[in-house]
């Protein structure tokens, strides 16, 4: 797949929002707690990234830091969902398979209450992992089937920990999906060339609006910092819409970090600062995203 490190080329196109919305948010909420490396998942080697640095050696169960990821079911789901609820606040999840497979009443509620399941991966694993075709496609449309039979809905988009193989994008049209935000790239959604020259559309991520970043050195440290820093592109995006080119971000939370007692504040101090920007400001699920951008740039040539 060639590189376009062009884009827009400094002329997106003007898109115009739900409402005249300046700015189109998409708020994420991980899924994939319990579905990370670990050896009682039969894995040879335990997840390495979590609140410290782990001192235990490759090849030895780590159950503290399955512990730390449980937190995130146990009870970080709880309070997450707590304050979705006040805010009337409809987001996407991003799911791993295997994640809604151990926790089915769970992910059932999430979906329940209105939230998008799109998938993240059977495992909480890159896609580059993958070295052939037919073991990639396996694994998605596992991931479709246990999904869409527990919750009742069969998700349209897809992100993966890390990067895709040369495979996953041509495996995302063949199997129907809307969307792919394995996209790092940009502010706009956009129509991606897939290895074999057709085209899905783009919804892209953001690793900097994450709270992800709590788990590494260049991150944040306390909640204050990651409001702060979100609250900045809000407000840098909106003045750009203001002057006429429209944006979208994507705030980006998982269940075992900003579930935490010292951090859910931020999530819900980010949440009543989007609330509060009003109509200037679409909330939605990656799902409406994608079927809106469709809808106005059908084609892709005219999108570009």
């Amino acid at each position: 797949m060639k590189r376009d490190l062009a884009g827009y080329g400094g002329r997106p196109p003007a898109v115009k929002w739900p409402g005249g919305a300046r700015l189109a948010v998409s708020v994420v909420v991980n899924f994939e707690e319990g579905a990370e490396s670990s050896l009682e998942a039969g894995d040879a080697t335990a997840e390495r990234i979590g609140e410290v640095t782990t001192i235990i050696p490759p090849g030895v169960r780590d159950i503290g830091q399955e512990q730390q990821f449980a937190y995130g079911m146990r009870a970080g789901i709880w309070r997450m969902l707590d304050v979705l609820e006040r805010h009337q606040i409809k987001t996407t999840f991003m799911m791993c398979g295997y994640a809604v497979e151990r926790s089915p009443g769970i992910a059932h509620r999430v979906v329940a209450a209105g939230h998008e399941p799109a998938i993240h991966g059977w495992r909480w694993r890159p896609h580059s992992d993958f070295t052939d075709r037919e073991t990639e496609r396996a694994s998605l449309v596992q991931c479709l089937d246990v999904i869409e039979s527990i919750t009742k809905f069969r998700p349209v988009g897809f992100f993966c920990r890390g990067s895709q193989s040369d495979f996953t994008r041509d495996l995302l049209i063949d199997l129907g999906f809307t969307y792919d935000s394995n996209a790092l790239d940009d502010d706009l959604p956009y129509w991606a060339e897939s290895p074999s020259g057709r085209k899905i559309l783009a919804v892209p991520y953001a690793l900097d609006t994450n709270d992800m970043k709590f788990h590494h050195p260049n991150g944040f440290v306390t909640s204050e910092e990651f409001v702060a820093y979100v609250k900045a592109a809000i407000d840098a995006l909106l003045d750009e819409g203001e002057r006429g080119f429209p944006k979208m971000l994507t705030i980006g939370f998982h269940l075992r970090i900003v579930g935490r007692p010292a951090r859910i504040g931020a999530f819900n101090q980010i949440l009543e600062h989007l609330k509060r920007k009003g109509d200037a400001v679409w909330i939605a699920r990656r799902c409406d995203i994608a079927a809106f951008w469709r809808a106005q740039f059908p084609d892709h040539e005219g999108a570009s």
